[in-house]
């Protein structure tokens, strides 16, 4: 694995370099850490910062390459991944407001929108990386971010969540909330959910990990958040799709948004692979759903 690590060399707090020590050691993988300079003569005091930090990443067994480039940072960030190619970038993602639609910096949108690999965002405070969440919609667009996951997990000794979240059913259909949460037959029932579920948790247990299925009801964003704080996971993933089209960027979409938004912990930004298919809406799943469990069309 090699990870590109982003640095400006002022957070007081280095929670890039220190997620990328946790990650980097594990995985043995060979870093590079990137600092940026907008500003004519500042380069020696951010290589000097960076010279710091790189102290801290080898306490931990983890030896990285400096590289200072200078520019805007967007278009260094990725130029740089252009120049070597990388599995993940680690950033720092400071909130701007306490409140509002956007708390994050506008350049962490940028950044997650524009580089090609997979992003793990250094939020809140993280001393170890022993549970992870993945935010599934139960389909296969979800597929690459599973296996990044299950890889990482591996590595550092994580247990795995697979999280999907359903809207509250009409009351007509309530005796479906029942069959949603009752994991096991929801896993048997031959759904396309189903199918999809069972297929991410087997994937994941054959390297080994300690996975769980669950399925919650509600509104997605309180619904993810609420696992996270009733059972303590420390790295939530979610994922981006690539445009259709000329244009080379991603989308994150609002519930990856509200995700980077409110969260406390680290946030790995997954890609889906090109071509892959948008998830179907509700009630096509609900539909669906509700026909191969109970025999109705």
């Amino acid at each position: 694995m090699r990870i590109l690590i982003c640095s400006d060399g002022t957070d007081p707090a280095d929670k890039p370099v220190l997620l990328a020590a946790l990650v980097a050691a594990p995985t043995k993988a060979e870093s590079t850490l990137l600092g940026i300079t907008e500003t004519a003569g500042d380069e020696k005091p951010l290589r000097d910062a960076l010279e710091s930090e790189a102290k801290k990443l080898r306490k931990f067994g983890v030896s990285p390459e400096i590289v200072v480039r200078a520019g805007e940072p967007i278009r260094e960030i990725l130029e740089q991944t252009k120049t070597t190619a990388y599995d993940m970038t680690i950033i720092g993602a400071r909130r701007k407001s306490s409140s509002g639609p956007y708390w994050r910096a506008g350049k962490t949108y940028e950044v997650i929108k524009a580089i090609p690999t997979p992003v793990l965002l250094a939020t809140g405070i993280c001393e170890t990386l022993k549970s992870f969440i993945v935010c599934t919609g139960g389909k296969k667009y979800i597929d690459a971010a599973v296996e990044l996951t299950g890889k990482l997990a591996a590595a550092v000794g994580a247990s795995v969540t697979l999280l999907h979240v359903m809207a509250e059913p009409p009351a007509i259909y309530a005796d479906l909330v029942q069959l949603e949460e009752d994991v096991e037959r929801l896993l048997q029932s031959g759904s396309e959910l189903g199918r999809n579920l069972l297929a991410q948790k087997q994937r994941l247990e054959k390297l080994g990990l300690l996975v769980e299925v669950r399925v919650r009801h509600g509104f997605v964003i309180d619904q993810i958040f609420a696992d996270v704080s009733e059972r303590g996971h420390d790295l939530i993933v979610t994922g981006s799709s690539p445009t259709r089209g000329p244009l080379g960027h991603y989308i994150m979409g609002d519930l990856t948004r509200g995700i980077v938004n409110r969260a406390n912990v680290p946030v790995l930004v997954a890609r889906s692979a090109k071509g892959a298919n948008a998830p179907a809406g509700f009630w096509n799943t609900l539909k669906q759903l509700y026909a191969s469990s109970w025999g109705r069309t």
